[in-house]
């Protein structure tokens, strides 16, 4: 069954095909403490959405919510998030971004860091079963 991207149940369905996938065999690269602002979801009234990505635990954690004491926090158009987490549109990130449709406070190394590291495969997969169940 498809989910509409960022909603609860979005976010469930992910963490359960993550859970299903287990542990990484490599863990992340870099260690990215990252708040996430969501504007203009469709689904709620085009409230702001609240996400977070933590790599501190040796593992990718996204959830909905904020972390304390983040290292950044990025600030991103509905759209060009789901291009970016869901599709894996690199070029739409670094378009958006040259266009100042990303805002970033904070430490803006760690987000280019992430970004110069190769995907690991078993994170490639997971991501492509993710956008199979995104509407």
């Amino acid at each position: 069954m498809p989910y509409e991207f960022l909603t609860e149940e979005w976010m469930t369905e992910a963490k359960r095909l993550r859970d299903e996938a287990g542990p990484p065999e490599n863990p992340p690269a870099h260690t990215i403490r990252m708040n996430q602002v969501i504007t203009g979801a469709p689904f709620n009234d085009g409230a702001e959405i609240r996400a977070y990505m933590d790599t501190s635990e040796g593992e990718v954690n996204l959830d909905l919510g904020e972390l304390e004491n983040p290292d950044l926090t990025v600030t991103v158009d509905y759209d060009t998030a789901k291009a970016i987490f869901v599709e894996q549109n690199a070029q739409a990130g670094m378009q958006a971004f040259m266009a100042g449709k990303i805002k970033v406070q904070g430490d803006m190394t760690k987000m280019m860091a992430m970004q110069q590291t190769p995907p690991d495969p078993a994170a490639l997969a997971l991501a492509e079963k993710i956008k199979e169940m995104t509407v």
